[in-house]
């Protein structure tokens, strides 16, 4: 009689240890899980591709730019582009591309009209899957 007590206290007081652990480790991944939503916030970015169209510096670098930028969203209107400033030149980028692949099928599509475009990488916006 007195095993089966003690086994019943062994195996009570094992629950409830590992019910503590349990609640604890539940805890810390729900604080791991917070810091990785802030920090996808704070940083909306990923390693990806981008096209880059034109890369130009000068006084009139940001007109030809912006010029580029406007015809490639008519003629593309689902694929974003980017007019961004690395000094001392301006760059158009196009699409948020994952990987090369995808990149280079795109760019293959539009290498008639944009005969000097290149993939390159890039920090690319989260994409809706």
């Amino acid at each position: 009689m007195k095993k089966i007590i003690i086994f019943t206290l062994l195996l009570f007081f094992t629950a409830v240890s590992f019910a503590q652990n349990t609640n604890q480790e539940n805890m810390r991944i729900d604080g791991l899980l917070q810091l990785h939503i802030a920090y996808n916030t704070a940083f909306p970015v990923i390693p990806g591709y981008r096209i880059q169209l034109f890369m130009e510096s000068g006084n009139t670098a940001l007109v030809k730019a912006e010029t580029i930028t406007e015809k490639f969203n008519k003629k593309y209107d689902k694929i974003p582009a980017y007019i961004t400033f690395g000094e001392p030149y301006y760059r158009v980028r196009i699409g948020d591309f994952r990987t090369r692949l995808e990149a280079i099928k795109f760019l293959n599509s539009i290498q008639r009209s944009y005969p000097q475009a290149w993939v390159v990488k890039d920090k690319i916006n989260f994409i809706e899957l």
